[in-house]
């Protein structure tokens, strides 16, 4: 049998962890094509076939899963090992790979793209929007930046963004000549806004507590959406009542182009956090990184 090459195994992984030929070419910066061709040539070299192909679908063949779980730790350890030299290096080299929210990608993370990648010239960031709370170890992302109830026990974690509230508000274009909400349960007389989450397709539970007191209100409406800035667009239009995180909405009560409603009612969420795989040897790239973060958070 022929030598097989890295570049084969490393084409291989990115569509069995993607179970898509596009993705993975879109991880890897090569032409749907070359993937398509590399991994045929893999299969051709191994003489088995790795993946079972339709139109629509790719899945893994019993071969293919077997295979992948032996090269997983090898080609694991082939990056610890290029990682361990660069440690040697005066300035850091290197993918960074982030699995992040588009809320904070959108409102925070983008103010700080320029000022990392000028002080670390050497390294490629490489960024995927995703609210589905993806698996960064299974797709290989080196960390992921989500609300901190969303992730995982056993990662490592750094604090991002503080604790923040849920509430409700609504535009004053909604309101006018409608009596606004006091108590929870007055929502049930309003169209609320709902939001699907994109993680498991369930529609967003609203949960307001005061003074001790809980309790979760069954709201319906006209509009579901699954992103956040298209729930506070619809507020802002009109559309209805919306219940949507307090730093994002920020210059919108200030301006009083959204009102809030049900006064003192909210419910706190977690921070948000940089988290990532409890290894032995961090990446440079996310050291440095981590690092940056820590520097900025002192100036928060």
């Amino acid at each position: 049998m022929a030598r097989v090459e890295l570049a084969e195994l490393a084409a291989f992984v990115a569509v069995a962890d993607h179970l898509s030929f596009t993705r993975a070419a879109h991880q890897l910066g090569l032409s749907l094509p070359t993937v398509s061709l590399t991994v045929k040539a893999l299969e051709d070299r191994l003489d088995v076939r790795l993946f079972n192909r339709t139109t629509r679908s790719v899945a893994l063949t019993e071969a293919g899963e077997r295979l992948l779980a032996e090269i997983q730790p090898l080609l694991q350890g082939v990056d610890d090992a290029i990682e361990s030299v660069n440690r040697y290096r005066d300035k850091p080299i290197g993918t960074l790979r982030l699995a992040v929210s588009r809320t904070f990608a959108t409102r925070v993370l983008a103010q700080l793209i320029k000022p990392f990648l000028d002080e670390y010239p050497e390294i490629r960031l490489d960024l995927e929007i995703d609210d589905t709370n993806i698996d960064i170890v299974r797709h290989r992302f080196d960390a992921g930046i989500r609300v901190g109830d969303m992730v995982e026990r056993d990662m490592k974690v750094i604090s991002v963004f503080d604790p923040f509230r849920l509430i409700v508000v609504a535009s004053p274009v909604y309101l006018a000549g409608k009596p606004a909400p006091v108590r929870p349960e007055d929502l049930r007389g309003h169209n609320c806004i709902r939001y699907r989450l994109p993680h498991d397709g369930s529609i967003q539970r609203w949960i307001v507590e005061r003074s001790g007191r809980q309790t979760e209100i069954a709201v319906e409406g006209s509009l579901i959406v699954n992103d956040f800035d298209l729930m506070m667009g619809a507020a802002l239009d009109g559309v209805g009542v919306a219940y949507l995180s307090e730093p994002l909405i920020q210059g919108a009560l200030a301006d009083r182009k959204l009102i809030r409603v049900l006064p003192g009612w909210g419910h706190t969420l977690q921070g948000i956090y940089l988290y990532h795989p409890s290894r032995r040897q961090v990446p440079m790239p996310l050291l440095v990184f981590l690092r940056f973060i820590k520097e900025w958070r002192k100036t928060k």
